[in-house]
């Protein structure tokens, strides 16, 4: 191994991420500085939804759906220090509307894209249905997750303005004189799977990209208008309160960032920042709202190719959301969908790192450009040949197989390390080129560690140069994800040693700090 010399000392403590052999002087050197008297975003958790498939799923055979849970949950480590799963720290659970317990009447031509629902058609609750939701719902509370979040497409077939599941005629298919009983269902929903599970929602989500026209019978959804959206958080935040539930109200899962920032092409479904926190004088506020949690959540849909939009997007809402004092932003709902400005497209399945490599672009620029506090994926697993999936089964509702895939564990290689509480730190690269590595760095929620997460897009090997200002570097963990590792774990380095950046590949780097 070769020595590492004349680091300069002074206000940097530093580590070299080098070669291992083969390394020779072609090789580029970045150095990146990291501020720790700069912090920017506190992150509240990583995670996917159990939509639609862990409806199914859930009741395969125990040592499939045990391991599948692993996979998503976990934070043990099994020989040699491997991580046995990404360590999701949320989970997000579908309040199906009823579309399963309607069948083909449904006119959702898909099975698999139904849903369940507690609500029976005789108004009464029946907390035996959403079976394989729910263990996949207590999988994740045994394995540690902490924080569950509940959404609704659509609301409960019984409420809705023309008996399905999805609009017709891209109307909003929830009457506003309906909001209050959709309110009541939702708490009642909430109340019952806690005594049926133990599991507390610390979030419900009622509206889903309300952009959309919702028409097509495609899955449940419905669109709604910002004065829709207002009602109905309006209707639930003091029944919140009343029912002594924690949980928050969160909006408005936009269709695509856009609409958070200006009207785009809906006026009446966009600037969703202005319309629920930054103006104060809007009918829609809802800053003073009790219950409503002071996120603003949108989907990175559309906006992520080139990425020069990607960034211009973000920063736009980086800097409204700056403007609203306590205000936060969560990514909550992605996966490669579409064409991507001729990038990548949705379709087929890809296993391997195209994906996982453009997907951890993704993560990237919503964790460092746009502040996220949270970054949440589409679904967790997925029988469809669609880049839309952590975890992959057969379509087979009583047993089959499942393959994991590289974007699981390359979402793991932040969601694994950067736990709820870790604070990102400012990271400035010296030498990045538009194929150089993405670089961020956050401080561990208890102030000993720093986690360096490394993209290196390239087909080529990179080199890094780690200071800290203020602070010095101590020994260090890798855990690499490529063509041919999954989060695997490197030897443990002194300070001061080195490391091969391989190509093509995601790196997550713990260290203490001192």
């Amino acid at each position: 191994m070769q020595q590492v010399r004349g680091l300069a000392a002074g206000v940097f403590g530093g580590l070299w991420l080098l070669a291992q052999p083969g390394y020779s002087q072609q090789v580029p050197i970045y150095t990146v500085r990291i501020e720790p008297s700069q912090p920017r975003q506190t992150i509240a958790n990583f995670a996917a939804s159990d939509a639609w498939s862990c409806q199914f799923v859930g009741n395969w055979p125990a040592a499939k759906k045990e391991a599948i849970a692993d996979l998503l949950f976990s934070t043990a480590t099994g020989p040699g220090g491997q991580p046995r799963g990404i360590g999701l720290s949320m989970w997000r659970f579908n309040l199906g509307a009823g579309s399963a317990e309607q069948g083909e009447q449904s006119g959702i031509k898909d099975e698999w894209r139904r849903a369940e629902s507690f609500l029976t058609p005789a108004g009464t609750y029946d907390w035996n249905r959403l079976a394989g939701q729910r263990w996949f719902l207590e999988a994740a509370r045994k394995r540690g997750v902490k924080q569950f979040l509940g959404f609704l497409n659509s609301p409960p077939v019984s409420l809705t303005r023309n008996g399905k599941v999805y609009a017709t005629a891209k109307q909003p298919n929830l009457a506003p004189e309906r909001q209050a009983a959709l309110a009541d269902y939702c708490v009642r929903v909430l109340e019952g799977l806690r005594q049926k599970t133990g599991v507390t929602f610390q979030y419900l989500s009622p509206v889903n990209e309300p952009q959309w026209d919702w028409s097509d019978g495609g899955q449940e959804g419905t669109p709604f208008r910002n004065d829709d959206i207002s009602g109905i958080a309006r209707a639930l935040g003091p029944k919140l309160q009343a029912s002594k539930l924690p949980t928050q109200v969160l909006i408005t899962e936009a269709g695509k960032l856009d609409y958070l920032t200006g009207p785009a092409d809906k006026p009446e479904q966009g600037s969703q920042i202005a319309a629920f926190f930054g103006n104060i004088a809007a009918s829609t506020y809802l800053g003073n709202t009790p219950r409503v949690a002071r996120i603003i959540a949108g989907h990175s849909y559309f906006t992520t190719s080139p990425q020069t939009v990607a960034v211009t997007t973000r920063e736009q809402l980086a800097g409204q959301v700056a403007a609203v004092p306590g205000l936060a932003f969560w990514q909550s709902e992605y996966c490669i969908l579409g064409d991507n400005a001729g990038e990548i497209n949705g379709g087929p399945c890809d296993l391997g790192m195209t994906a996982a490599l453009y997907l951890a672009r993704v993560i990237h620029t919503d964790l460092t450009v746009a502040n996220a506090t949270a970054w949440q994926w589409w679904l967790a697993v997925s029988p469809y040949d669609y880049k839309d999936g952590l975890v992959y089964v057969d379509k087979n509702k009583a047993d089959g197989n499942y393959y994991s895939s590289k974007m699981l564990w390359v979402l793991g290689n932040y969601s694994r390390f950067v736990r709820p509480g870790a604070v990102r730190l400012t990271a400035a690269v010296e030498g990045a080129s538009t194929t150089g590595p993405l670089i961020s760095a956050y401080r561990s929620p208890n102030g000993r560690q720093l986690i360096t997460v490394v993209v290196n897009p390239a087909a080529s090997a990179a080199d890094l140069r780690l200071e800290v200002a203020g602070k010095s570097v101590g020994r260090c963990q890798t855990y690499v994800t490529s063509a041919t590792t999954d989060l695997a774990p490197g030897a443990a380095l002194a300070a001061g040693s080195t490391l091969h950046l391989e190509p093509q590949s995601v790196t997550t780097v713990v260290s203490s700090l001192r």
